[in-house]
This record gives C-alpha cells, structure tokens and sequence, in this order.
C-alpha cells in the first residue's frame, strides 16, 4: 500500500509528514484553517484523501510510514478536526432524524422506505457499459477490498446479543472461515474480470472524494466508542438495503456476458444480506436499544448516513456519465 498522490495542500503536508516519520505543528494548524474553509466537505478531494489516509493506518498502513504514527498524538489530533467538520456535514446531509416509539427495526424499515435516492443499481442492470462497470467498481473497491473491517471494529464496544449478532452477521463477511470466501476476495476476483488492479488500494489515485466519504463515515463509527450505535445503524441499513440491488448488479453483469464467476459477489450478497437483515435490525439494533434506550438515535443516525451517502455516490456517478465524462479522477489506465 502507497501513499496516494496529494489531492491539495493538506494531503501533501500530511504525506511527507509520514514519510518523515513526525507530524508537524504547521500540519495540524493547515488541517484546522482547511476545515474551517471547506464549503462542501463531503465532497472535497484534499479533505477526505487525508482523513482517509488517517485511519488507513488502523488498517494496513502505508509502505515507508512507521506503524507507531497509528497513535501519534499529533495525528490524532489533525484527524479530530477532519472528524468534526465530517460530522457536522453528516448531520446537515441527513437532518439527525428523531426517534419515535415505535420498536427500532421498523424505525429503521421507515426510513428505508422513505428514501428517495437515485438507483444506480437499476441503472447498471438495464444500461451501464462496460466502462461505467469498471468505473463505478474502481470507485467501490475503496470499501469492497476491506468489506466488513470498518463495522468490525465496533465488536468490542458491544455486549450481550447486540454483540452475538454482530460477530454473526460479520463471520459472513469474512467468508465463515474460508479465505476464499471473503466478500473483500469475491470482489477482487470481479474486478480482475472486469481488466481492473484489484491490489489493496491500488486505485485510490483514480477514486472521487465521495467513495472515501462513505468509507470515512463507517472507519469514524467504527473506532469511536462513541458512535458505537451509529456504526450498528449503518450496517443495518446496508443488510437491509442490499439484497434487490445485489440482485440488479448482477442481471447487469450477465447483461454483458459475464457468468456466475464474476457475479458471485452479488449472488453472495443476493442471499446473506436477505437473512442477515433481520439479525441486523431486530437482534444487533434491538438488542443494543433495548439495553440503552438513549442510543436510538444514534442508531437511525448511522442508517441515514447509509442511505445519503449512497445517493451521494450515485448521483456523482449517474451525473458523470450524463454529462458524457468520467467519473474518476485524470486520465489513468485503469487495466491491470
């Protein structure tokens, strides 16, 4: 894994800090002044590259960076503010919905119900090309190539049958065991077939801002113990969402020739995420409101974010391709 290319002043400043091996004074101060400056943070390449870069190291980390920066105390502080102006932009994108009396999985079903995103997932099965396919995994594989690791990080802040159905749900993810099962590998063998460099973080150069808004949002619940319940609302609202679309994406793919050795992935998630919804929503969120009341909004808060960062992406997406452009950023090979 390389550090990417610096996308504006920030992430330059932040990547040779790494490479020095310290983060300095004058970082941390530019990271303030930039995020007090950002109009559109969501959406902003420099912002999100370098919160991205923050916690990528609690995953694999960079080559020719010192493992012992994860803790800095410098670093964290630069990514506290990245995190704050993030949340307060999360907030002002969804509205922090209120809770009602109703149980919290049909909380959660209303507000899925509710959503009137655009559907990129009709849009690939009736007519996106091969190109588009390959675009749209490019900008996928920010999350796919580490499925499941930003939700897992919040296993140890559970307790009890919220926890249960958590390891449940994510023991899936990981393939019940079998390495070659992993929804991250079923997706790196898509993207192979489709002529893309499935390495780990091999196409974050080409990727927008908003596939790291989405992973960012999920790393920022995930390692706060503090958005515990809004990283269990996410990923119900991911079990939740995901088996119809999982289903489209495939007809799509067949659409163009490929067979089950590509769509695997999706027919994986056309069947896992069709039992795990229910676990979700009624074992992991139940279980955790039935114990903490207090945390219900912060659960449907984290389902929100699900659901406008994804609309988020597809209108980026959808809005590219009708303008007869790109999606991605520079004019980059994207063949393996």
């Amino acid at each position: 894994m390389q550090l990417p290319e610096p996308r504006g002043p920030l992430t330059a400043a932040l990547c040779a800090d790494l490479l020095a091996g310290s983060v300095s004074p004058d970082t941390v101060d530019l990271a303030a002044r930039i995020v007090s400056a950002a109009a559109d943070p969501l959406h902003d390449e420099d912002l999100q590259l370098a919160l991205a870069v923050c916690y990528e190291l609690h995953y694999r980390g960079f080559d020719g960076v010192d493992d012992a920066l994860e803790w800095d105390p410098a670093l964290l502080t630069l990514r506290a503010h990245l995190e704050s102006r993030h949340t307060a932009a999360l907030r002002e994108l969804t509205g922090s919905p209120a809770p009602t009396d109703e149980p919290v999985d049909v909380q959660l079903g209303a507000l899925v119900a509710a959503d009137d995103g655009p559907s990129l997932s009709r849009y690939m099965s009736r007519q996106g090309t091969a190109e588009q396919w390959r675009e749209y995994l490019t900008l996928r594989s920010v999350y796919h190539l580490k499925e499941g690791d930003p939700h897992t990080f919040a296993i140890p802040r559970l307790s009890g049958r919220a926890k249960a159905a958590m390891v449940e749900i994510q023991a899936d993810e990981y393939g019940g065991g079998a390495p070659g099962r992993m929804h991250s590998e079923l997706f790196a063998g898509m993207m192979r077939d489709l002529g893309l460099d499935a390495g780990y973080g091999a196409l974050w150069d080409d990727a927008p801002a908003v596939a790291f808004t989405a992973v960012n949002t999920m790393s920022l619940f995930g390692l706060h113990r503090r958005w515990r319940a809004a990283a269990l609302g996410h990923l119900a609202c991911v079990e939740m969402t995901s088996s119809e679309p999982s289903r489209r994406y495939s007809a799509g793919l067949r659409r163009l020739g490929h067979d089950e050795s590509t769509t695997v992935f999706y027919d994986e998630h056309v069947e896992a995420d069709a039992v795990h919804e229910q676990i979700a929503a009624v074992d992991m969120c139940g279980s955790l409101v039935a114990e903490e009341p207090a945390l219900t909004a912060d659960v449907l808060f984290g389902a929100a974010c699900s659901l406008a960062l994804d609309g988020l992406a597809a209108r980026w997406l959808l809005g590219a391709w009708e303008a007869g452009r790109s999606s991605l950023r520079g004019e980059r090979p994207l063949a393996a």
